[in-house]
């Protein structure tokens, strides 16, 4: 059964650290957001899928701040939106954290590249939108549409196996199939390719079979200890068994295709609604409960030797396996040193929700019009 949430209306002052955070960094990510919500709002307009009038203005309000500092970016939280505490009756909070890899590839098979990196097939389809696969964590997301009807697309396993290859859809070729493994975790990577070039890749669709966590599956079988478990424990172990890591790596089912991105848009990775992410404020969340672009103050119980992290972050992204009204994935960055915190990172956390100040009427359709 679904979880029910409430609000709890709070003063800012209540809110943790509120004070001494950077909000004009989370101001620029909320920035990033807008004009995206402002472009759904004029896609969907009067459509349930178009943006909240509320969040519209906000956004329009926002693009009204010229040269915004800490204090006046403060100040535009606290004066277009309400500060809510979480209450549900679903699993506690959990924050954990992903990043952008860099590995390395090529155009073509050559050498040691032999792993291809594959686009969409032109014959999968949506069984949801995408910002909302998360909800069919236990049906079909995307499946193969055939002359008969729909049916599901191949597994991990088939595709490994071949199943794709003479279609022409390898986009790259990489040396490791356990890098291109945590690339599809990740949902976007960027790859150096044999003449030095770096390009960026993005999601761009999954096969629609549910998520499986193989840190789980190891942990089962006793080949890892929970207590060691971790996003780098995990890439150790299929590394140094490449013979079992191929099954193991199976028994995730699930498959995800890349674009390449070109142009302004490859200047950075991209979350769920196509805008820009931004290291330590993009917040990958469960839009069953939090629409994103919707600003969420987050908390989280330091650990053994870590600091106390509290936050403005912006809801921008969406996971397979972020499920639950208070399950948070943290952005930091690209490269190695992103990932190794963002592999350790595992911590009980909470949500504070910023719900943007009811719109005036028709401010939202005319705002969403000039930009």
């Amino acid at each position: 059964m679904k979880p029910t949430i409430s609000y709890e209306r709070m003063s800012f002052a209540e809110v943790p650290g509120w004070a001494q955070d950077d909000h004009l960094a989370a101001f620029k990510a909320f920035v990033k957001s807008c004009e995206r919500v402002l472009a759904q709002a004029r896609e969907r307009a009067g459509s349930d899928k178009a943006p909240s009038a509320a969040l519209v203005a906000a956004c329009v309000a926002a693009g009204g701040l010229k040269q915004p500092t800490r204090g006046t970016a403060r100040a535009f939280f606290e004066e277009n939106f309400a500060v809510n505490g979480l209450s549900h009756d679903g699993p506690a909070g959990l924050l954990t954290g992903y990043y952008e890899p860099l590995i390395a590839g090529s155009r073509t098979a050559e050498g040691i590249y032999q792993t291809p990196i594959y686009k969409r097939p032109p014959d999968l389809v949506n069984l949801v939108e995408e910002a909302e696969r998360a909800a069919a964590s236990n049906g079909l997301s995307h499946a193969r549409k055939t002359e008969k009807g729909i049916e599901p697309f191949a597994t991990r396993a088939q595709i490994d196996l071949g199943i794709l290859k003479g279609r022409n859809l390898e986009l790259l070729y990489c040396a490791d199939p356990v890098d291109v493994f945590f690339m599809q975790i990740q949902g976007s990577g960027r790859v150096k390719l044999t003449d030095g070039n770096i390009v960026r890749l993005h999601y761009d669709g999954k096969n629609g079979h549910p998520y499986t966590s193989i840190g789980r599956y190891l942990i089962e079988k006793g080949l890892v200890a929970a207590d060691k478990m971790s996003m780098g424990a995990l890439s150790r172990w299929l590394k140094a068994n490449p013979g079992p890591a191929r099954d193991v790596m199976w028994q995730n089912a699930s498959y995800v295709f890349f674009r390449e991105l070109k142009g302004a848009q490859a200047e950075g990775p991209l979350g769920a609604m196509n805008a820009p992410l931004t290291a330590g404020r993009s917040l990958a969340v469960d839009p069953a409960y939090h629409s994103l672009g919707t600003p969420i103050y987050v908390t989280a119980e330091p650990g053994s030797g870590e600091a106390e992290f509290q936050r403005l972050m912006i809801a921008q992204d969406v996971g397979s396996a972020i499920r639950g009204p208070e399950r948070g994935d943290i952005y930091f960055g690209s490269g190695e040193a992103a990932g190794r915190v963002a592999g350790a990172t595992k911590r009980a956390g909470t949500f504070i929700v910023l719900l943007p100040n009811e719109a005036p009427q028709h401010a939202a359709t005319d705002g969403a019009h000039q930009q």
